[in-house]
């Protein structure tokens, strides 16, 4: 399981001859570390915002993982899931899609969703998933 995804972005000549530049120079090694630096500075400069909004929707952050035997416990307790995170979210391929729509109640995820795509397919269809 990947613990990363992959992100395309659009960028115009004149900025990419800065960040060339930049990397010539020996500020960075290459385009996609100064890309992760750059990310990473804004993530700190804006993470007391971040935080704020982790505790006043009560998120959960890091990463969270479900496969077919969670989902019958869950199902057998009559129990319902209201999944809100920031990270990534994956739900084994083994587990019916059925199962999986009966058992969540809704899925809000900012990051990272690996499941199969009858699982994503139900969940859009009942607007469980945000």
């Amino acid at each position: 399981m990947a613990d990363t995804e992959k992100i395309t972005i659009n960028m115009n000549a004149v900025e990419l001859g800065k960040i060339d530049l930049l990397v010539e120079e020996g500020h960075y090694s290459n385009r996609t570390d100064f890309i992760r630096t750059a990310i990473r500075s804004q993530l700190e400069k804006h993470a007391a915002d971040v935080q704020q909004s982790v505790a006043r929707n009560s998120y959960t952050v890091g990463a969270l993982i479900y496969n077919h035997v969670d989902f019958e416990k869950l199902k057998a307790r009559g129990e319902k899931l209201k999944i809100r995170m920031i990270g990534m979210l994956v739900i084994s391929g083994d587990t019916p899609a059925e199962l999986v729509d009966d058992v969540v109640e809704s899925i809000h995820i900012y990051g990272i969703f690996q499941t199969s795509d009858a699982v994503k397919a139900a969940l859009m269809k009942s607007g469980k998933l945000k």
